[in-house]
């Protein structure tokens, strides 16, 4: 199992850009896309991934947002839900970046991921960041029941 503490994720609104080719359209990544990615791989590299996983995988995504110099006061006059007032990425958009992100890197594709569980948690003092577990899957062995009876 691969344990990381990444940055927090960029927008998927700011990862891609459109990029017009005489007749053709197509989606890029943004300069600040390939700067989280490169961002990402050397963390991995720290951690200790030598080559991405290949196969399967199962991701959990814990995501922090940034706690606000005021969240005192928030939890004082909202009480348990004061987090729901703080700005954070949305979950599905923070799951594309990072799963790009991690392609080639830790895993080999995002098209592996069998398994994805994702949680926003409540603001602290370590600050903006994302929480996540890579683990291997193992591949289902099918079993006849029926080898060997006549």
């Amino acid at each position: 199992m691969i344990r990381l503490t990444l940055p927090y994720p960029i927008s998927a609104n700011r990862y891609w850009r459109n990029v017009t080719i005489p007749g053709r359209t197509m989606l890029v990544p943004t300069r600040e896309a390939k700067e989280y990615k490169e961002q990402v791989g050397w963390l991995c590299k720290a951690a200790g991934i030598k080559a991405p996983i290949a196969g399967r995988v199962a991701i959990t995504i814990r995501l922090y947002p940034a706690r606000p110099q005021d969240w005192a006061k928030r939890q004082r006059t909202q009480g348990q839900t004061w987090d729901d007032t703080v700005r954070c990425i949305d979950l599905d958009n923070a799951n594309k970046v990072l799963l790009d992100s991690l392609k080639g890197v830790a895993i080999e594709d995002d098209r592996w991921v069998r398994r994805l569980h994702c949680d926003r948690m409540e603001p602290d003092e370590k600050g903006a960041r994302v929480e996540m577990t890579i683990e291997a899957l193992a591949v289902p062995v099918a079993v006849d029941l029926f080898a060997g009876v006549a």
